[in-house]
């Protein structure tokens, strides 16, 4: 993403470090999952608090549609509400090679049939612009001005009626995403608050 170089990090296409998976096995909104993670994914050892926060914490939007999982990683996001609402098709997307990999294993392991996983860098390769939902941890750490394009993205990406699903903590600047979301989308609220993590939830 952008022109900076990232050498080898969870938002780099392809991770030059060696490749070594391991295996977790969470419960997440009553059900049990097993992932595949792997060196050079973020998150590798576990599924870190403001992901769980995230998927513990979405409600569908009342409008039909397609969801996304921007910047997947290994899949946690988009496996579970895959899981959970298996009348919608969840489509699953991550600059990181390694973690496109990773997802297209745990879609397997977990017995989804009603999610796909591609690379895309941020939204570039995503075609449709019908989603009722986009479901993100952004990538903090690229900076403020790629985040915000990515949220700016999502805008156009979403029907009437669709919402964006953003974690993000407090000391990152999540009240300042929740002004600048505010002038995209018609309404803009934060759903859940812990630990410093807020969920905000911005519909179109």
């Amino acid at each position: 993403m952008g022109e900076k170089k990232l050498s080898d990090h969870y938002y780099s296409k392809q991770p030059h470090s060696q490749m070594k998976t391991d295996t977790i096995q969470v419960t997440l909104r009553h059900n049990d999952y097993t992932f595949t993670t792997g060196t050079g994914v973020f998150s590798k050892r576990r599924i870190d608090f403001g992901t769980k926060l995230l998927i513990e914490s979405f409600q569908p939007p009342t409008i039909d549609g397609p969801f996304l999982d921007l910047g997947c990683g290994y899949g946690p996001i988009g496996i579970v509400l895959a899981s959970m609402f298996s009348n919608r098709m969840i489509t699953m997307v991550d600059i990181n090679e390694r973690a496109i990999e990773l997802t297209k294993q745990n879609i397997t392991i977990n017995l989804i049939e009603n999610a796909r996983a591609y690379m895309s860098d941020g939204l570039a390769n995503v075609a449709e612009r019908n989603f009722a939902a986009i479901i993100t941890n952004p990538p903090i750490r690229v900076g403020k001005k790629i985040v915000y394009s990515l949220l700016e993205s999502s805008y156009d990406h979403l029907q009437e009626g669709g919402q964006l699903w953003v974690v993000i903590q407090k000391k990152q600047g999540a009240p300042s995403m929740k002004t600048f979301l505010a002038t995209l989308f018609k309404s803009v609220a934060t759903v859940e608050r812990q630990k410093g993590y807020h969920i905000i939830c911005a519909t179109k």
